[in-house]
């Protein structure tokens, strides 16, 4: 591997050789690698061996570089990798200590790539709607018609004499789909159809309210059916005020809305549909009409998650039981099915944020962009790096790709500029995601186990509120998880931050030193993340707990949302139906074959609350708490009833209170009256016996 970094004309301190011993590898100073020291670049560009270069402001340009050196290795063979050294913490106040966290980065830039996963496809023609007032509508069509094949829906307004576009009308009562699969119903209800209408203005000026206008629409409020319109467009026929309302559904590719009201309200709209305000700032609509003229073709994108069906928790017997995955979805790409007992994902509606993967309790739903355990390797090389080059009090600070990525740039740039700013501290390691949302409560505590003393995650204003709230709820579950082991301080952070205008929040966000009172754990783990939610979840556990400070063998309360916890049975109410056990989708409640006993292994319970949906008689209460013994990973017993005897040979069968409950509620039945009602108290081979030879009884030769 050929590693080079370059301390960018001298602004940021390096250490070459220290980098060097911590990687095994030879790490080559440059000054202007960019510049002058280029040859260089190229120079081991022809090398067969990965290369990594620690700048990323110039990253296109090395790229056309080795694109055009003579010899260099092809990029679809040997890609680049790029890090960035200097926002993250060269140009740090604390720069001359970022050795550890350089070399760490480093490390992590050097990890062979994730396997490629699954891509969703768009194909689009073209065809653009706009829906708006008719004479702006017709402007952004000017715009775009060169390129693409567009209809109007016009909200209002006059309209051109000419007709270069098709032009639409009726009110909207259903707009769905996505780039290259728009389906629009409408109703059209108006008489004047505008498909037949050649704008020759004689309805016009024979309405005598002046009820048409330069829309051709009635304006049925003011029309008094003097019908002079209908007599004025005999020979076009575009008018009949006895067309019955019709609906029409259009397929379309793009559409560009106007209006001031989306048709699309959830926080992210499909691919290929765009909003645009009255009265926004022209940058806003140009560049909507730049990326309309550029939705033609076939476009793909990851296929963002895995669904394993087999896991959710999402329904059984029609009661709803886990739907956290649908309420956080910002897309409105995910809904429940309640027949199927499953939830059902879009592709194509799915941005990829992951919080959906986040909430997911049995990880039936999982992150591939990248997967768990490619990300638990950049996790464990990060950290386990860090600390070898003498890094100490790590805090992994997660981001977005995008958003993110821009205020860590600007924080650092900040501080090589401004006195006030102190940059991203020594301390502070940036892993940049796709999204922030898309790694929970189970790699937040792997991190934890390989050694970081705090994991931060920063989200912006560009981020859907529900996955703030999911991230704060499944904070305080962790929170609350390692104070009940042991664990002293703050360990997991949310930061909310808007833009560069509260950089220097950031500083007080992160101060140089942790506080004294700050407790990490004392040995670092040195397992793999799995690709399973629930084993990642409990190898982290696992360590937390055998290194935990303070040992208990209470059970640590957790707040409501935790994905930990046991289930509670009010025994007077409970008849052991074990209705709940058949509802249990990850088999945390079974019962006992030999006797009626209702038992829990607590490491397999999910809190799902489908046996709290499904229990008739209302018995089950779900309790959020940790476990911190080997209990939790064996059967125990929850409820046991005595079993109730047979009348007629003492065979026990069914529970006491089951049958007695059942005596009571059908001994009004008309059916279970008399010796009916007494082989209630029977097991099932008296019943046939008492049926066949009970002398009252009916039988059809008699009849």
């Amino acid at each position: 591997m050929t590693i080079l970094i370059c301390n960018c004309n001298q602004t940021m301190p390096q250490d070459a050789a220290a980098l060097s011993r911590v990687l095994d590898e030879t790490v080559v100073q440059h000054r202007t690698l960019c510049r002058r020291e280029a040859p260089a670049f190229q120079q081991a560009a022809r090398r067969p061996d990965e290369l990594v270069v620690a700048c990323t402001q110039e990253a296109q340009l090395f790229t056309q570089l080795a694109q055009q050196t003579e010899g260099a290795m092809p990029l679809d063979v040997r890609p680049i990798r790029f890090v960035n050294l200097r926002e993250t913490g060269g140009w740090s106040r604390q720069a001359e200590r970022s050795t550890p966290k350089m070399a760490a980065l480093l490390a992590v830039a050097r990890l062979p790539d994730p396997e490629p996963v699954p891509t969703v496809s768009y194909h689009s023609r073209g065809r653009l709607l706009v829906i708006g007032p008719s004479e702006q509508a017709e402007r952004v069509a000017d715009a775009v018609g060169d390129v693409l094949e567009v209809s109007l829906l016009s909200t209002g307004g006059a309209s051109r004499q000419t007709r270069p576009y098709a032009v639409l009308t009726g009110r909207i009562t259903r707009l769905s789909g996505w780039l290259g699969a728009f389906s629009l119903e409408r109703e059209l209800s108006n008489p004047i159809d505008l498909d037949l209408c050649t704008r020759c203005n004689a309805c016009v000026m024979a309405c005598p309210e002046d009820a048409i206008g330069l829309d051709y629409q009635i304006d049925l409020n003011r029309c008094e059916a003097h019908r002079d319109c209908v007599s004025r467009c005999e020979v076009a026929g575009a008018i009949r005020f006895d067309r019955p309302a019709t609906t029409y559904t259009d397929p379309f590719d793009a559409v560009l809305d106007l209006r001031p009201q989306p048709a699309f309200t959830q926080h992210a709209p499909p691919q290929g549909y765009w909003h645009v305000r009255p009265g926004a700032d022209p940058a806003v609509l140009l560049k909507a009409i730049l990326a309309v003229r550029d939705a033609v073709g076939t476009f793909e994108k990851p296929k963002f998650f895995q669904y394993q069906a087999q896991l959710c928790a999402h329904a059984r017997n029609q009661r709803v039981g886990c739907d956290a995955c649908v309420q956080v979805c910002s897309a409105s790409a995910i809904t429940g099915d309640v027949k199927l007992q499953r939830i059902q994902v879009n592709p194509h509606l799915c941005v990829g944020c992951g919080a959906c993967t986040t909430a997911c309790p049995t990880g039936a739903l999982t992150y591939a962009y990248p997967k768990a355990n490619d990300f638990g390797q950049r996790l464990k090389t990060l950290l386990h790096t860090y600390a070898r080059a003498g890094g100490r009090d790590a805090v992994v600070l997660l981001h977005s790709a995008s958003e993110g990525q821009a205020l860590i740039d600007d924080w650092g740039r900040a501080a090589s500029l401004d006195r006030q700013v102190r940059g991203v501290p020594a301390r502070v390691l940036p892993l940049a995601l796709w999204h922030s949302a898309s790694v929970g409560l189970e790699l937040w505590l792997t991190a934890l186990a390989y050694g970081a003393a705090e994991v931060a995650v920063l989200t912006t204003t560009a981020d859907a509120p529900q996955y703030r709230d999911t991230l704060r709820q499944h904070m305080a579950v962790a929170q609350s998880l390692l104070h009940g082991l042991g664990y002293v301080g703050q360990h997991l952070r949310l930061i909310e931050m808007r833009d560069a205008r509260d950089l220097t929040d950031l500083d007080a966000v992160f101060p140089p030193s942790p506080p004294s009172t700050h407790q990490a754990v004392a040995v670092r783990a040195s397992f793999a993340a799995q690709t399973s939610k629930r084993a990642t979840l409990e190898l982290a556990l696992d360590h937390l707990l055998r290194h935990a400070p303070a040992t208990s063998t209470s059970a640590v309360p957790l707040p409501k949302g935790s994905p930990l916890g046991a289930v509670a049975v009010n025994a007077d109410r409970c008849t052991l139906c074990m209705s709940c056990v058949s509802a249990c989708p990850a088999k945390a409640l079974q019962d006992n074959p030999d006797a009626p006993e209702l038992r829990l292994i607590e490491k397999n319970c999910v809190q799902c609350g489908l046996c709290v949906q499904t229990c008739p008689e209302q018995a089950l209460q779900l309790v959020p708490r940790f476990l911190p013994t080997t209990q939790r990973e064996h059967a125990h017993s929850l409820h046991r009833a005595q079993p109730w005897q047979c009348v007629r040979c003492s065979k026990p069968f069914g529970t006491a209170k089951g049958i007695e409950a059942m005596l009571t509620r059908l001994s009004g039945h008309a059916m279970f009256q008399g010796e009916a009602l007494e082989r209630l108290k029977m097991c099932s081979d008296c019943r046939v016996i008492d049926i066949y030879s009970n002398p009252n009884e009916t039988r059809i030769t008699k009849l």
